[in-house]
């Protein structure tokens, strides 16, 4: 909620707009018996956990963003964690970083990865731990301007990372 909602403590323009494909995304997914991984974050109430930048936004008796248990960091209204998931919580921009996230994919089978948030750091650092394919579905994805958007997903590009609509996702993993 706190990236998302209107009232978000940190939110991100694009957010609401890219949400239908968000869902749409994971129907298919688990349609197609894909393991459907939500990466979150949940931040200690004081910002002990959160990048040096943003520890400004926490203190006591202010709640900052993502604070665990918080309304913020909250799944919006549509995204459903549901039995078979696996939900995955991160405190820095890469879903990898400090997490088990490579061992959890490693023990799963799973050998590439599709990210829809903090998309760029967690894809490179994908391509870092060999992962391939790495895809990002670019219209399931945002960024604080379109023109920032366009230009991390030419940065992906010029570094392995397939890029995809919904649409030419949804069709290739139907082709696997």
């Amino acid at each position: 909620n706190d990236f998302i909602a209107d009232d978000g403590l940190v939110k991100m323009d694009g957010g609401k707009v890219i949400l239908p494909n968000v869902i749409r995304a994971v129907e298919i997914a688990r349609q197609r018996g894909i393991l459907v991984v939500w990466v979150v974050r949940e931040h200690n109430p004081l910002g002990r956990d959160v990048e040096l930048f943003r520890r400004h936004r926490y203190s006591p008796g202010k709640v900052g963003p993502a604070v665990k248990g918080s309304r913020g960091a909250e799944l919006v209204d549509g995204l459903v964690i549901r039995e078979g998931d696996y939900k995955l919580v991160k405190t820095r921009f890469s879903a990898f970083f400090a997490t088990h996230l490579h061992s959890f994919l490693q023990g799963a089978g799973v050998d590439s990865v599709q990210t829809p948030n903090c998309i760029r750091q967690t894809a490179f650092d994908a391509i870092a731990l060999d992962y391939q394919p790495v895809t990002v579905v670019v219209d399931a994805t945002a960024a604080a301007t379109p023109d920032v958007h366009a230009a991390n997903i030419v940065d992906m590009k010029n570094f392995g990372i397939a890029t995809a609509t919904l649409q030419e996702w949804s069709e290739r993993v139907a082709d696997a």
